[in-house]
């Protein structure tokens, strides 16, 4: 999903991406008109893309996620391991929401500042976001934007997602929590003291956003189309704001023009790649079946390609070999949850390194990928055995 663009200047890929992508296209090595059709696919996805992105803004901007940081401090009652997983559930409610990139650029610094008032060290909260961001993005479409794709191509509403993905999305969650707990946990423990929470700047504003995040989830979930629903509720939040906070209009870089044409530059690309013999080598990686042991490889494929390139143009690589439900639902396993090894795994990870230097939490790619490497050993198989259970 998306991440307001004033973050992505530290992903300047999207340059790349467009330039490459029109190089394939006026030399004829992907056809006008199948970039018609790609740009025609592609067109609900960025109207989300673009709607989510002001919802998601404006929703920080109202303080809906500093009053929820505010509530989980004065119900952890002064207990530093309940309040981190009461955090850890905020970063899960913010990542099935408003998609992952909102919880890496938008909730990261709620959570580092949070560690900062309590005198906690910032790694295992940092850590704890950028997990979740990954690994909570199974549930719902709106939760990452591999979902809405796939939502698309097999022609299923939220509702039907959410039941296809729900045992593999609360395994990873779960299982998440449980390794943090056991492998940085420890250096969460001790109390502090319990602070008043700050005051709400406009009341009206703070309820009205939160609504619209309730109304995405409860309007998609009711099998109304997920685009229409986000740009509506972002319009509705956008005229609040106008009218009671102006300036929220005028701070921020709403539209993520870059991230749409990064997106549209990746497709373009990795359809010419298809077409130029990589289909024939991800049918052969990927394998075909709906048993076990064949999910489990298509997923851990989709992991390793995710670490390698970044999860988006490994889950579109991987798409065509994937047509059946549950093969799709392996995939997203392995492009969702997979991508926590390299700091390039995933657009969230990218933009939450991001946030993290420029609040000067160091981030040594070393200790990241070994101790992502773990999770993703532990939580891919794992996931893809609570899929193959429900089926």
């Amino acid at each position: 999903m998306s991440a307001p663009l004033s973050a992505v200047r530290a992903v300047p890929a999207w340059s790349a991406a467009v330039g490459l992508a029109a190089v394939l296209v006026v030399t004829g090595a992907v056809p006008w008109a199948q970039a018609g059709q790609t740009t025609q696919r592609l067109a609900p996805l960025l109207v989300f893309l673009v709607a989510a992105t002001v919802l998601a803004e404006l929703t920080d901007a109202a303080g809906v996620f500093d009053r929820a940081a505010a509530w989980a401090a004065r119900g952890a009652r002064g207990r530093t391991r309940v309040l981190y997983v009461l955090m850890s559930l905020v970063a899960v409610a913010v990542t099935v929401v408003l998609g992952l990139d909102a919880t890496a650029v938008l909730l990261t610094p709620v959570v580092l500042a949070v560690a900062r008032r309590i005198g906690s060290p910032p790694w295992p909260w940092a850590l704890a976001t950028v997990w979740l961001a990954n690994t909570a993005s199974l549930l719902l479409p709106v939760s990452n934007l591999t979902n809405l794709l796939a939502a698309e191509r097999l022609g299923l509403d939220a509702r039907s997602f959410a039941t296809l993905l729900w045992p593999a999305a609360l395994t990873a969650i779960a299982g998440t929590i449980l390794v943090l707990t056991l492998t940085v946990g420890r250096q969460v423990r001790g109390r502090y003291a319990v602070m008043d929470a700050p005051p709400v700047a406009d009341r009206g504003l703070l309820v009205v956003a939160s609504a619209c995040c309730a109304a995405l989830v409860v309007l998609t979930l009711a099998g109304l189309p997920l685009p229409a629903v986000a740009a509506g509720c972002a319009t509705v939040l956008a005229a609040v704001t106008a009218v009671r906070r102006p300036a929220a209009l005028r701070t921020a870089s709403l539209v993520p023009w870059r991230l749409c044409l990064l997106v549209v530059g990746l497709f373009v690309i990795v359809t010419a790649l298809l077409d130029h013999g990589l289909a024939a080598w991800t049918a052969a990686a990927a394998g075909d079946g709906d048993g076990l042991g064949a999910l489990v490889r298509l997923a851990g494929l989709g992991a390793l390609t995710s670490n390698a390139v970044n999860n988006l143009p490994a889950y579109l690589a991987l798409e065509p070999t994937a047509a059946e439900p549950m093969r799709t639902a392996a995939l997203l396993v392995g492009v969702n949850v997979g991508p926590v090894v390299t700091l390039w795994g995933s657009l969230a990870t990218m933009l939450w390194w991001d946030r993290c230097r420029a609040r000067g939490i160091p981030v040594s790619a070393r200790r990241f990928a070994g101790s992502g490497a773990v999770l993703a050993l532990v939580l891919v198989p794992l996931a893809v055995l609570a899929l193959s259970w429900k089926g």
